[in-house]
């Protein structure tokens, strides 16, 4: 497996922050993570520049690449961007041995599953064959302890989040009426997203490990020289989850309105980490 150096690397790339090593506590936790990456998503949607987190102050949204001004129907980002890092990144301090669990290393660098079915709460779940994945310290976590993490009916459904998720009208609707009848399809989902439930922006991830590699992060490391693609490895609570017309796209809505509290008790609800994915490019 990669070394300690490459995956604080990965998540400075993932988090915008400038991650360290540290002997204390862990300024965060791997939900505090997924929380930053995906909020830097939804902010970005609202055309904001700043997010303001807990403990770390404000987080610059401000990407000096190319790579965030393009949405996801665009074509597949350029693995070979130059990579340059914000002056102001934030500075978080992580422990390896509070943060990562390094028991339930995965290396799927070498395995095909060619028409294996796997299942995780009785969705199929497409296995990150040709990754490794770095697990997450993420066992007694959470107050509702770790059915969400299994395999069986009670586990929460696999989802990838990438970079640059942050939709468009096309991948927004929703399985309602037919494609071919134009009209009444786009008023059908003009409908839903106007909906009092439904009405906002949201979170984006996807069951597909192709699609989130498509926009994946990529760095290249100071360790070792070698570029990287990196990717998070969630659990998506499927009663926050809304499948999209592209059925390769799962959103978790953020209603209008909400406060800086509520945006984060929202994705806290809805999507668990517990690996960071990395693959050479």
């Amino acid at each position: 497996m990669p070394g300690t150096q490459l995956y604080l690397e990965a998540l400075s790339a993932l988090s915008g922050c400038n991650v360290q090593l540290t002997s204390g506590n862990s300024q965060l936790t791997s939900q505090d993570f997924v929380n930053i990456v995906a909020l830097r998503e939804f902010y970005k949607q609202e055309g904001l520049t700043e997010l303001e987190y807990p403990s770390l102050g404000t987080l610059s949204l401000q990407e000096i690449d190319d790579l965030d001004s393009k949405d996801m129907y665009s074509s597949p980002l350029a693995l070979t961007a130059p990579e340059r890092k914000p002056a102001s990144a934030t500075t978080v301090k992580i422990n390896p041995a509070d943060f990562f669990d390094p028991a339930y290393n995965y290396d799927f660098t070498n395995i095909k599953d060619g028409s294996a079915k796997f299942l995780r709460g009785d969705e199929p779940y497409v296995r990150p064959c040709g990754w490794n994945r770095v697990a997450l310290r993420v066992i007694k976590k959470y107050e509702d302890g770790e059915k969400w993490l299994g395999t069986g009916k009670d586990a929460w459904p696999v989802s990838y989040h990438g970079h640059n998720m942050d939709g468009s009208l096309g991948i927004i609707l929703t399985h309602q009426g037919d494609p071919e009848d134009q009209p009444s399809f786009l008023e059908a989902g003009a409908s839903f997203l106007l909906s009092e439930e439904t009405r906002g922006k949201g979170v984006y991830s996807t069951p597909e490990i192709k699609t989130a590699e498509k926009y994946c992060k990529t760095f290249k490391s100071k360790a070792d020289g070698k570029t990287y693609k990196v990717v998070l490895q969630n659990r998506i609570n499927p009663e926050k989850r809304v499948k999209c017309q592209r059925k390769d796209i799962w959103m978790v809505y953020i209603p209008d309105g909400s406060t800086e509290a509520q945006k984060r008790v929202i994705v806290q609800e809805s999507i668990r980490p517990y690996g960071l994915l990395l693959k050479q490019a």
